[in-house]
Order: structure tokens, then C-alpha cells, then sequence
């Protein structure tokens, strides 16, 4: 049997593969459309989680193991796609966290930033870098970069939260610390609404400069959230794939309050039925008023408040509200926004 040339080279070819890869190298020929794809490919996917379930699980959890035994009593809401990485987008993390009357989530920092989103129940305070505040339904809370925090709850009744993460960004820059406090709860140092009082009533102290990777702010209020968005829809154009939206911000720098994260919250007026809308940052949302229907991929989901639902990176999405519908969301966007990186497309 004659072989002929065009077998010969990729005989050859083939053998120098093998010899690249005996030395620790490897042909970008092979892999050059994986690495620059002609537009953004994810390995995430659309999914929801309902908040009964979510409810189910984390208080079953609380049956099982103690908040101190766990340090942070949380369900991970892991991508499908993802699993085992703990992981709801390639570069952000999310979970459902539960606290217990009487209990406390002890003191601890770590390299990775964390956002919150108070989902339920009333009682429990978190304290921040000695400032404690008391935690209440659609409040946004941020725990900055290697800050001390702790939980707990003086209430009688459970409360859950949405914790946000940057972990996935740490771990790939392989940059990730963590610390256990002296005690377990630290001590409170600061007054009541301080860092609010301080920061965030159009005036900072005289000798203030920004300093730090993150907001001096740390608790955004819901009510004063909810006030701001029904000030603005009376005057403010609806934006015709995401209603009103608005983003929380570092008041003395105008900046996200976390620099790899942002957070938002958008309402969707009754009736409301929006175009669709992709971009490259992956997000993660939870609706916090009303119900609506949400459109993802080829996925089509009804949705009530407390349901946590992922919109991955360049998916096409849609909203429509059947009342009023609150939506929070967080997602990499100021990160990739310093970068270059973030783009936006409309139908």
C-alpha cells in the first residue's frame, strides 16, 4: 500500500504534537479559536432556583449543623454546568446563607469581597470593621476586601440572605487569603450609622481621601433604595429592555461600592414587557417585590420574590412585569468595564 504525501505530513505533524507535548509545549494552531472565539462562549447556563426550595434547604441545614460548626452556615447555588466549583458564573460566587435566633456567625476575614442581599426575616445584625447595623428585608450590605466581619441574630426568627462572592476572580489570580478573628463576635466600635452619617449625606470629613478598593460604606438601606426608585419613576424615561434601573455606589467616589463587582436594583412597572437584552457580564438576580416572567436563553421562567435565577454572560434575556417587579442583581461589569471589556447589544 503506497501512502501518500498528504498522510505522510499529517503523520509527521501528529509525531511533532506528541514531541511538543513530551516538553511541556503545545501547538496554538490547535486551540488559537477556544482561546480568541469570534464572540464571548460561556460554559455557564440559565437556571433558577425557587425560593421555596431554597428556604426548604437552608433551614434543614439549620437542623443539621450548627452556624458555629459550619463558620458560614450556606447553601451554594452551583451553575449546573459548573459543578463541583462552586461557582454560579465562571467568576462569581452565590449562596444562601441562614442564621438562627441566638446564634452567631463567628468573626473572620478573607481576600474576597461579598456583597449581600437580605432576603428574610428580621432580628439579625452584621458587624462590619466594628460598625454593627441591624439587617432587614432588600437591605444591601457589602463586606469589603480582608474586613472583619461576623453575624447574628438577637431576633426569634430565621433570616436568610443572598451572599454575593468574587472568589472565582481570586482564585484565578491565585491571590486568596483568609483570617479567623480573636473572639467570635468583635467588638462594636463605632456608633449606629456611622460610616451613613460620615459618607453618605453629601458631605465626607475635611481631611478625607479615598483610600482602599472599596466603598467607606457598607449597609445601603432598602427603604431609602425603594424611595429613590419611586422618586424617579414619576419623571425619569423607562429604558426599554430594564425599566428603571439604578446602581449602588461609593457616594464619595461614584464608583461600585466592591471594584470587582457591581449590584443593582431595577423596577419594572406593572404591564411592562421589555426587548432583549445580552451583555458579556454574567449576573445574578433575585427578585425582591412582585412576580414576572423572565426569558433566558430558551429558558422561560415565572418568578416571585426570593427566587435567585442566573443570566450567563452574552445570553440573550428578557423581563415583563405582571405588577410592580423589584429585581436585585450583582455581576462583574466594573470589573470588566476597567478592563475594556464590556459590551451590550439590543434587538
Amino acid at each position: 500500500m503506497t501512502v501518500k504525501p498528504a498522510e505522510t505530513a499529517d503523520i509527521v505533524l501528529s509525531d511533532f504534537h506528541d514531541e511538543l507535548d513530551r516538553n511541556n509545549l503545545a501547538p496554538l494552531w490547535e486551540v488559537m479559536k477556544n482561546l480568541v472565539p469570534r464572540e464571548p462562549r460561556t460554559p455557564a447556563v440559565p437556571v433558577i432556583w425557587k425560593a421555596g426550595l431554597l428556604r426548604e434547604k437552608a433551614l434543614k441545614a439549620g437542623h443539621l449543623i450548627t452556624a458555629e460548626k459550619a463558620e458560614r452556615r450556606v447553601i451554594v447555588l452551583e451553575n449546573p454546568a459548573l459543578r463541583g466549583q462552586s461557582q454560579i458564573t465562571t467568576s462569581l460566587y452565590a449562596g444562601v446563607q441562614l442564621i438562627l435566633p441566638g446564634e452567631v456567625a463567628p468573626t473572620h476575614r478573607h481576600t474576597a469581597s461579598a456583597l449581600r442581599l437580605i432576603m428574610e426575616g428580621k432580628g439579625a445584625y452584621t458587624i462590619v470593621d466594628g460598625e454593627r447595623v441591624e439587617m432587614h428585608p432588600g437591605d444591601f450590605i457589602i463586606t469589603p476586601t480582608w474586613s472583619l466581619h461576623d453575624h447574628g441574630s438577637d431576633g426569634d426568627e430565621p433570616v436568610t440572605w443572598l451572599d454575593g462572592l468574587d472568589v472565582p476572580i481570586v482564585k484565578l489570580l491565585s491571590a486568596g487569603f483568609s483570617d479567623e478573628g480573636e473572639t467570635d463576635r468583635q467588638a462594636v466600635t463605632r456608633s449606629d450609622g456611622d460610616s451613613i452619617a460620615r459618607y453618605a449625606s453629601g458631605l465626607v470629613p475635611v481631611n478625607y481621601s479615598p483610600k482602599g478598593a472599596a466603598s467607606p460604606i457598607f449597609w445601603y438601606p432598602y427603604d431609602r433604595t425603594r424611595a429613590a426608585l419611586e422618586k424617579m419613576r414619576k419623571i425619569d424615561e423607562w429604558d426599554g429592555a430594564e425599566g428603571l434601573r439604578l446602581a449602588f455606589t461609593d457616594p464619595t467616589t461614584g464608583e461600585s461600592p466592591i471594584r470587582t463587582m457591581g449590584a443593582f436594583m431595577q423596577l419594572l412597572p406593572g404591564g411592562f414587557s421589555g426587548t432583549d437584552i445580552r451583555s458579556t457580564d454574567g449576573a445574578v438576580y433575585s427578585v425582591v417585590e412582585g412576580e414576572g416572567t423572565v426569558k433566558v436563553g430558551d429558558q422561560e421562567w415565572q418568578v416571585k420574590p426570593r427566587d435567585v435565577f442566573v443570566v450567563p454572560s452574552w445570553t440573550w434575556h428578557s423581563f415583563a412585569a405582571h405588577d410592580d417587579l423589584i429585581l436585585f442583581s450583582f455581576s462583574d461589569k466594573p470589573l470588566q468595564e476597567k478592563l475594556g471589556f464590556w459590551r451590550e447589544q439590543r434587538k
